[in-house]
């Protein structure tokens, strides 16, 4: 038997399980996003199917949203009752034999061996919805760059298949930003070197995309548009490379005095998710928003891996005076990048 990977990504999943908890929501325009109330500031977390028939998309501002379609119904953020439904599709999936890795709350990875992958994956499909009540799309294919792309082309409640068989015929025609990792900045960089297609991409001189993009992501370009992907899929725990605190504001922020007191509190409110993994610091992130909507970052290295909440509010502090703090400020937010287990686990030894 042939060994297959497959990319579970559950349908609209926050929507959806807030749908399950109110039934009679079904078939509405479901917008899930910070306290649920539109005229306060907060992001769309999620939109069901029938919000997003408005434009209503991930990342938008309530506001925006509300303006989009004011009969949507809006819901506060549950993370607890997410993670809880989350928790119950993973077991589900690790009831196959087969090595389930998740990749976050709505998607996960699964290799199995089998001669008939699309009934592998319908019965993976049927028993999740009989056993959780969501729905899922499942991408098929020979690695997990491929399986990830499929579940894209199934969306929504699908199966669809994409190998180094039909890889050329599937994407080689479409625009590169159709690959996961190319943004707009990307493509339009690559459409100036004469690169438009995915299959334009794959053929491209990788020495020539190396000089354009550098010495790693150039010959990584290439690859990814030929659908090449040699990572493992493996039921190792997901690892987090960072906690990060965020905070919206209802009014925006001009007194840098506190402008310095929120990115204080921000930074000691992410040591103590930090601390709870044993895992110092070795960079902090201070990320703005300013107003209307426009979001910038930056960061500072640590002299050395710390935990300390004194040291990384410090830190967090000296990466905010590196912004042109001349207007005002909708959002702050402050990120720790941990040390790696291992590394953390040869200190911790020595």
């Amino acid at each position: 038997m042939a060994r297959w990977i497959f990319h579970v990504d559950l349908d609209e999943f926050i929507a959806a399980v807030e749908v399950l908890r109110h039934p009679e929501l079904a078939g509405v325009p479901v917008v899930v996003g910070g306290d649920g109330d539109p005229a306060k500031r907060g992001v769309v977390s999620t939109a069901s199917y029938e919000a997003r028939k408005f434009g209503i998309r991930s990342g938008m501002p309530l506001r925006t949203a509300y303006r989009k379609n004011p009969d949507a119904v809006f819901l506060p953020v549950d993370a607890d009752e997410y993670l809880a439904a989350s928790r119950k599709v993973m077991e589900t999936l690790r009831s196959f034999p087969a090595v389930v890795q998740v990749a976050g709350w709505d998607e996960a990875y699964m290799a199995a061996e089998t001669d008939e992958p699309e009934s592998f994956a319908r019965e993976v499909q049927q028993v999740v919805l009989e056993r959780t009540g969501l729905w899922s799309t499942i991408g098929v294919g020979d690695n997990k760059l491929r399986a990830k792309i499929a579940a894209g082309f199934g969306k929504p409640r699908g199966v669809f298949t994409l190998t180094a068989s039909n890889w050329d015929e599937v994407m080689g025609g479409l625009s590169t930003d159709a690959l996961h990792g190319i943004g707009r900045k990307t493509a339009s960089k690559l459409e100036s070197l004469g690169i438009r297609t995915v299959a334009q991409l794959a053929a491209a001189d990788e020495d020539a995309l190396a000089k354009r993009f550098g010495p790693n992501t150039g010959p990584w370009l290439r690859a990814l548009a030929a659908g090449e992907d040699a990572s493992p899929v493996t039921s190792e725990p997901y690892v987090a490379r960072g906690h990060g605190r965020e905070r919206t504001f209802q009014r925006d922020l001009t007194d840098l005095d506190e402008i310095r007191a929120e990115v204080g509190r921000l930074a000691r409110e992410v040591t103590v998710d930090i601390e709870k993994e044993h895992r110092p610091a070795i960079r902090i992130t201070v990320k703005v928003r300013f107003a209307p909507f426009f979001t910038s970052t930056h960061s500072v290295p640590a002299d050395e891996p710390t935990s300390d909440p004194e040291v990384l509010e410090a830190l967090a502090l000296r990466a905010l005076e590196r912004f042109e703090l001349d207007r005002p400020i909708r959002l702050l937010g402050v990120r720790a990048e941990m040390q790696d287990p291992s590394e953390s686990e040869e200190v911790a030894s020595s």
